[in-house]
Parts: structure tokens; C-alpha cells; sequence
């Protein structure tokens, strides 16, 4: 998903959508730890994904 989509969702959609990467993320750690995650490249995708929304959420609620 893009930046600039990230800013069309709502507050609700954006921390619905950091709390479903945030399980991702776990479920990838929990994968790794028992050698079944084959693309270890998926925690970084994921942190940067949640670090994007996270900044959309405080774009958001900052006054312009």
C-alpha cells in the first residue's frame, strides 16, 4: 500500500490496519524461530509498513 493511500483511510482503518501487520509481524517471528519462514525479508517490510502508518496517524491529528 502507498503513502499516499495510507492518508485516504480513516484513524480507525489505519489502526486496524497497524494492529493486523503487527500479528503478521509476530506470526513471521514465530515462524523464523522454528525455521519455517522461508523470506526474511518480511520483518522489514512489515516494520516499515507499520512505521508509514504510524506516520499517517500523526499527519492526521497534527493541526494544519
Amino acid at each position: 500500500m502507498k503513502f499516499q493511500e495510507m492518508l485516504g483511510l480513516t484513524l480507525d482503518e489505519l489502526h486496524a490496519k497497524i494492529e493486523t501487520l503487527g500479528k503478521e509481524l509476530f506470526e513471521a517471528r514465530f515462524k523464523q524461530a522454528t525455521n519455517q519462514l522461508e523470506d526474511t525479508a518480511v520483518y522489514r517490510r512489515k516494520r516499515h509498513e507499520i512505521a508509514q502508518l504510524q506516520t499517517a496517524i500523526h499527519q492526521k491529528r497534527r493541526p494544519l
